[in-house]
């Protein structure tokens, strides 16, 4: 269901960031997706976006104004592009910045502007999932369409166990080709 399909991955500040090349190479090898990758300046404190390009096959946008000098409507472009976006991980604060409409990283500027269904994959520490503002944040975007891949029970970075992982890369490829087939069935329909 995914080959072929424009994924863009937008990247964020989170621990499970290291998770994204390998399954950004699952999604362009095994699936055979193109994958285009946007990431928030606090990922790539996480990790490389030489890595995450390396495994995209493409440029990673990272920042709005150096990207802007190359293509100023960079996100605009790969907004409509898109037939599906994943955000993961989608941290604790950027839930909250796209609940509440900001738009002022390449991430959220790209789902501000895409028509595409937008998987969210959180992750963060379980004291944080469970805050009654975060599920406030997420009803919010589940309201306009958003798609959440739920996290999984386990170890933390901290040593701690609960819920807040984020969900294993088949799950999340798992609900990228259920959105697929959503789309097909709206298309017929």
């Amino acid at each position: 269901m995914l080959a072929g399909k424009n994924i863009v991955v937008g990247i964020t500040g989170g621990v499970a960031a290291h998770y994204l090349p390998e399954l950004i190479g699952q999604l362009r090898f095994r699936y055979l997706a193109t994958v285009y990758a946007l990431m928030t300046s606090a990922a790539a404190r996480f990790i490389s976006p030489i890595m995450v390009a390396a495994a995209t096959g493409t440029p990673v946008g990272t920042d709005i104004f150096v990207d802007a000098e190359q293509d100023p409507l960079a996100h605009i472009h790969l907004a409509h592009l898109a037939d599906l976006v994943l955000v993961a991980p989608a941290t604790y604060d950027f839930i909250g910045k796209i609940a509440a409409g900001r738009a002022d990283d390449p991430v959220s500027l790209l789902l501000a502007a895409t028509p595409a269904p937008v998987l969210l994959a959180p992750a963060m520490h379980d004291t944080m999932w469970a805050k009654p503002i975060l599920k406030r944040n997420l009803e919010t975007l589940i309201g306009v369409g958003y798609q959440i891949v739920a996290p999984e029970t386990g170890i933390q970075a901290t040593g701690d166990s609960g819920e807040g992982r984020m969900a294993n890369i088949n799950s999340i490829i798992v609900a990228l080709g259920e959105m697929t087939k959503n789309i097909s069935k709206k298309e017929k329909a």
